[in-house]
C-alpha cells in the first residue's frame, strides 16, 4: 500500500513539475512577444487584439482589467502595470503613457530629401597607389567605415573640400583626425601619402556630405504642422550607417516610371524634383523615418485617426501610394503578423500586397514606397518600410505609433532592402 501511495505522489509530483516547466516556458514566450511600453488612450484601454490569455494588472489599483473584450475606462495617473497571464501570473511590468489619440492628415504622395551631414560619413576605404607600392593610411589610423569624421586638426568639418584642402596643405605631415565610431568619440592621427597617378596627397577615406533622392510621406500632424515619412532612417548606402543630420529639406517630386520588382531583385520608383522650392525643414534623421516642419500643404484635408499597436489586427488592410505623377491610390495588402517586442522598432508588421493592379504594375512593393500609409477600418496603422526580396508581394511594415508619437519631439538621434 506504501508502495503505492509513494508511486502516485511521484507521478502527481511529475504531473506539476511538467505543468510548471510549460507555465514557465509560456510566460518567457508572452514576455517576449508582448511590448515594453503601452500607449492608451486617455479614456479607454485596449491591448493585443486577439484571442490571447493576457490582461493588465494597474501597479495602482488591484483590480485587473480585461486585455480583451469590452473597452475599460481606467485612470490617468498610472504608469506601470503587470501583464498577467491567465489573468493570475505576473509576466513583467509594462511602462503605460497616458495619451490623446491623435489625428493625421495622410499622405502617400512622394516627396524630394535633401539633407546635409552633421560631420563625414566615410562610405568606404580604398587603397593609395605610391611608387612603393599600394599604401593604406585610413586602415592604418584605425579609421573605419559608418565612421562620423567631426573635426580635422582640432577644426569642426562638414564638407568633402575641407577635408580635401587639409589633405593637401598636409604636404605628406600627420593630420589629427577626431571621429565617431558608433557613437563613440576618438582621437587618431592619419599621415597622407602621394598617390603617383593622381600626383596628390590622399588618404584613401571615401565620405560623404550629403544625399538627395525621393520616399514616400506618411503623414501630416495638422495639430503643430509637422511632418513623417519613409518609416525608416536615411542610411550611407556603402556602410548602411545612419547619416547624422546637420540640415535638410523637402520638396514636392512626381513619379514618371516603375522598374517592377521579380523575385531576386527588388524594383524602384523613378522620380524628378517637381519644384526646387523648400516645403519644408528636415530636423531628424531617425531610425524610425525622417522627421520636420512643413509649411506647405492642404490644410482643409481630412485627418484621421492613429491607431495603436494593440488596436491593429491580422487581416485586410490597405496602403497609400503613388505609382505615377503625384496622385495617390489605395490598394488591397493583408497584415499577416504583428510583432510587440522591440527588435527592430521599423519591422513590426509583415504584410502581403494582395492588389492584382498594383502587382501587375510594380510587382509587389518597390523601393520608393517607403513611408506610403498603412489603413486599417479607416485609421492610420503604420507605414511600409522593407520589401522581401525573394517576395517582393511581402515585406515589411512600422507601427504608426512608433512615428505619430514622436513626430513633434526633438530627434536628434543618432539582408533586407529598405522600400525606400
Amino acid at each position: 500500500m506504501k508502495s503505492k501511495i509513494s508511486s502516485s505522489v511521484k507521478a502527481f509530483a511529475k504531473i506539476i513539475a511538467v505543468f510548471l516547466s510549460i507555465l514557465f516556458v509560456i510566460c518567457i514566450l508572452t514576455a517576449y512577444i508582448t511590448p515594453s511600453q503601452i500607449i492608451l488612450n486617455e479614456q479607454k484601454n485596449g491591448f493585443l487584439k486577439g484571442n490571447f490569455p493576457v490582461s493588465l494588472k494597474f501597479s495602482q489599483n488591484t483590480d485587473t482589467y480585461p486585455a480583451f473584450g469590452d473597452d475599460q475606462n481606467i485612470k490617468q495617473n498610472y504608469s506601470t502595470a503587470e501583464i498577467m497571464l491567465f489573468n493570475a501570473v505576473p509576466v513583467k511590468q509594462v511602462n503605460i503613457n497616458i495619451s490623446e489619440r491623435k489625428n493625421v492628415i495622410l499622405g502617400g504622395t512622394p516627396f524630394g530629401i535633401r539633407i546635409y551631414t552633421d560631420g563625414l560619413v566615410v562610405s568606404g576605404i580604398s587603397a593609395v597607389k605610391t611608387q612603393d607600392g599600394s599604401k593604406y593610411p585610413a586602415n592604418d589610423a584605425g579609421i573605419k567605415s559608418g565612421d562620423i569624421i567631426i573635426s580635422v586638426n582640432g577644426k569642426k568639418i562638414s564638407t568633402n573640400e575641407e577635408l580635401l584642402c587639409a589633405v593637401e596643405k598636409s604636404g605628406g605631415k600627420p593630420i589629427d583626425i577626431s571621429a565617431l565610431n558608433n557613437g563613440n568619440e576618438y582621437l587618431t592621427k592619419i599621415i597622407p601619402v602621394f598617390d603617383s597617378s593622381l600626383k596628390k596627397y590622399r588618404t584613401g577615406l571615401m565620405v560623404r556630405d550629403s544625399c538627395a533622392g525621393i520616399g514616400t510621406l506618411t503623414f501630416i500632424d495638422p495639430e503643430n504642422s509637422t511632418f513623417a515619412g519613409l518609416g525608416h532612417g536615411i542610411c550611407d548606402t556603402q556602410s548602411g550607417s545612419l547619416m547624422p543630420l546637420q540640415s535638410g529639406d523637402i520638396v514636392d517630386a512626381e513619379i514618371n516610371s516603375v522598374t517592377k520588382s521579380i523575385c531576386g531583385n527588388p524594383g524602384a520608383l523613378t522620380g524628378f524634383f517637381s519644384d526646387n522650392a523648400s516645403k519644408g525643414t528636415i530636423i531628424s534623421n531617425d531610425q524610425t523615418g525622417i522627421y520636420g516642419n512643413i509649411n506647405k500643404y492642404d490644410k482643409n484635408a481630412p485627418a484621421v485617426p492613429v491607431l495603436f499597436k494593440q488596436e491593429i489586427e491580422r487581416g485586410p488592410a490597405k496602403i497609400l501610394t503613388t505609382i505615377n505623377g503625384h496622385t495617390p491610390e489605395y490598394y488591397d495588402i493583408m497584415i499577416e503578423d504583428i510583432s510587440y517586442n522591440n527588435m527592430n522598432i521599423s519591422k513590426n508588421m509583415t504584410i502581403r500586397i494582395t492588389d492584382s493592379k498594383l502587382i501587375e504594375k510594380t510587382g509587389g512593393i518597390v523601393q520608393g514606397m517607403s513611408g506610403s500609409p498603412i489603413i486599417q477600418n479607416g485609421k492610420l496603422a503604420g507605414a511600409v518600410t522593407h520589401v522581401f526580396v525573394n517576395d517582393p508581394t511581402g515585406g515589411y511594415g512600422i507601427f504608426a505609433e512608433n512615428m505619430a508619437y514622436f513626430s513633434s519631439d526633438d530627434h536628434n538621434k543618432t539582408s533586407l532592402p529598405n522600400a525606400g
